[in-house]
């Protein structure tokens, strides 16, 4: 379908809000421009406006398969419509887990039929997550497999990661990395800290992660293969992963929304919608991955989006299962918390939250231009509202930000040219 999108709003080379008209043909862009004139197809009336490429997301958990009572393809793909993304990859702990061509041509069908968005598919590095033996990477990639991860486990035998790497390396595939020393977890709930010695609750300590990254990057450097770390939470990791790209070594990083807005004490008592895993840690440790992302150290953002039902969440602090879902507030959530504040521009924010990730990972999305596809989000800046779960497209609810008010938020998503979140409805 073709469509001219008015009065729109873009970041201006020198920084200020400028107006711009768009037009859609198809799946692409094929102009933009000031006082654009619009030859009748349907016109989305901008006014107010912001417009930014569609948001990119590569850390996701969509459930589907096996976990289809905490998210579905569709609903998880419906959320991200909603908060601005048009681009996620879906992590591979399902049931069954995309070990093989022919779980990884299933789950690759199934995202064709019910996704409102782009999904990019990760695939296991070992078979079902054991982290023992490694799974046909080549076969996998030809597949379709966007990168390997045994997300939810860190792979504990260095052998089996160095030849993991080296396998992904000769194919050019990368290597993803949720970063734990199952020896160190010592059953922790949450961050090893002052919050766990007033609740007397087992902690995790911050060497369970940075131990496990800095194993990895020197693997890494050895194998000559492109690393990314998950959901960095820690001080001591964000140095290590520092020290790292300054020895030249091909490693990236992500940091999530939640840990940038949260620490340890701002948890509210044993509200298991505050536990996720890595845990939030301490206010240092989050001012270090503000201070990381500032500097480059740390790539991206991503929301580590991890549905649960509420009967899941009630089981308290210490027998819940880790995770809050993120999609629907992203980026309200940082635009208020940072830009509006002054911490972050707006333009560094579009930035990871689009390009960066992209290329990270050596993607052809994250882009606003004539030509590119027609991936783009509409937003209103100024216009505040609270956080509502009951509001939340995602079949989890499962948040720390309830009733948090904020600017930001996406009235519009078009993918591929068709408008497939619109705040009033009438979505294609």
């Amino acid at each position: 379908m073709n469509w001219f999108i008015k009065n729109a709003s873009i970041i201006g080379e020198n920084g200020e809000l400028k107006r711009i008209d768009l037009k859609v043909e198809g799946t692409k862009i094929v102009e933009m421009g000031e006082n654009l004139e619009n030859h009748d197809v349907p016109e989305y009336q901008a006014e107010g406006l912001f417009v930014s490429p569609g948001f990119v997301d590569l850390h996701v958990h969509l459930r589907e398969p096996g976990g289809e009572h905490k998210e579905t393809i569709a609903t998880g793909t419906k959320a991200a419509s909603k908060g601005g993304f048009t681009t996620i990859a879906a992590m591979p702990n399902t049931r069954p887990v995309p070990d093989s061509v022919n779980t990884l041509e299933a789950l690759k069908q199934k995202i064709e039929e019910t996704a409102h968005v782009r999904v990019l598919p990760y695939a296991a590095i070992t078979e079902r997550q054991t982290g023992k033996s490694i799974n046909d990477l080549s076969a996998l990639k030809e597949s379709g497999a966007f990168a390997f991860t045994d997300d939810g486990v860190g792979v504990q035998s260095a052998g089996t990661m160095l030849e993991a790497m080296r396998q992904a390396a000769a194919i050019g595939a990368s290597v993803v990395a949720h970063c734990e020393e199952n020896t160190l977890i010592n059953k922790g709930s949450v961050h090893e800290g002052k919050f766990s010695k007033k609740h007397e609750i087992a902690g995790i300590p911050s060497v369970c992660e940075s131990v496990h990254i800095a194993r990895d990057v020197l693997l890494a450097e050895a194998a000559g293969v492109h690393y990314h770390v998950c959901h960095i939470s820690t001080k001591e990791s964000v140095r290590t992963v520092r020290d790292a790209k300054k020895a030249g070594i091909n490693v990236t990083a992500e940091v999530t929304p939640h840990h940038l807005l949260l620490c340890e004490d701002d948890i509210p008592g044993l509200d298991p919608n505050f536990k996720m895993n890595p845990p939030l840690r301490s206010k240092e440790d989050r001012d270090a991955l503000i201070e990381g992302l500032l500097d480059g150290t740390i790539d991206f953002i991503a929301t580590d989006h991890a549905p649960h039902t509420q009967a899941e969440k009630s089981e308290g602090m210490q027998l819940a299962p880790f995770g809050i879902v993120g999609l629907e507030t992203a980026f309200p959530l940082l635009y208020t918390g940072f830009v509006e504040k002054g911490i972050f521009t707006l333009d560094q924010l579009i930035d990871w939250l689009t390009i960066k990730p992209c290329e990270a990972f050596n993607l052809p999305y994250g882009k606003l231009e004539v030509g590119g596809d027609a991936d783009f989000t509409l937003i209103d800046l100024s216009g505040q509202h609270a956080v509502n779960p009951a509001d939340f497209l995602s079949k989890g609810k499962n948040t720390p930000f309830s009733g948090w008010e904020c600017k930001g938020w996406p009235v519009a998503t078009f993918y591929q040219g068709s408008l497939v979140w619109n705040e009033g409805g009438n979505e294609e």
